[in-house]
């Protein structure tokens, strides 16, 4: 990872740690799921109201590490607004983005800001971080009744 995008994760890793957007409980969700990671034990609640297919809202509860609550609040911006299958596409192309799924030199132009997680992947252990809220999303888009783990 280059050092300017290195510095721009640092940057929105903080920001959105600081002052993540769309972090409350939502109390009029249609689907919800709650997720766990035993290893650092980051907890997260995933909220999404979804209405004719459309995930017309997205919040998250919970308490973690700055990555895991970076990365769930750029999910809930990445997801608002799309349908059901364009949610599961962001998904896909978010755990294929940390896992290293894209290649040496991924084309990160359709992920926006999610990009910066790019260099997740050289931290395995990091990984499970940047992805707890989105399998918890996947579950509650899935409507999942059990709780999601990272393990």
């Amino acid at each position: 990872m280059d050092q300017e995008l290195r510095e721009l994760y640092q940057e929105v890793i903080l920001d959105h740690n600081k002052s993540p957007r769309n972090f409350r409980e939502m109390e009029d969700s249609t689907q919800d799921s709650e997720g766990y990671n035993p290893l650092c034990g980051d907890t997260i609640h995933i909220y999404l109201k979804i209405n004719d297919g459309i995930v017309t809202d997205v919040s998250f509860q919970g308490s973690g590490c700055a990555i895991s609550k970076a990365s769930a609040s750029l999910m809930t911006s990445a997801v608002k607004g799309k349908t059901k299958e364009e949610a599961e596409v962001v998904f896909k192309n978010f755990l294929d983005l940390i896992t290293g799924n894209l290649g040496e030199n991924p084309n990160t132009d359709k992920l926006g800001k999610l990009a910066v997680f790019a260099g997740v992947q050289e931290f395995p252990v990091r990984v499970k971080c940047a992805s707890l809220a989105w399998h918890t999303m996947k579950a509650a888009l899935d409507e999942k009744e059990t709780k999601v783990t990272t393990e």
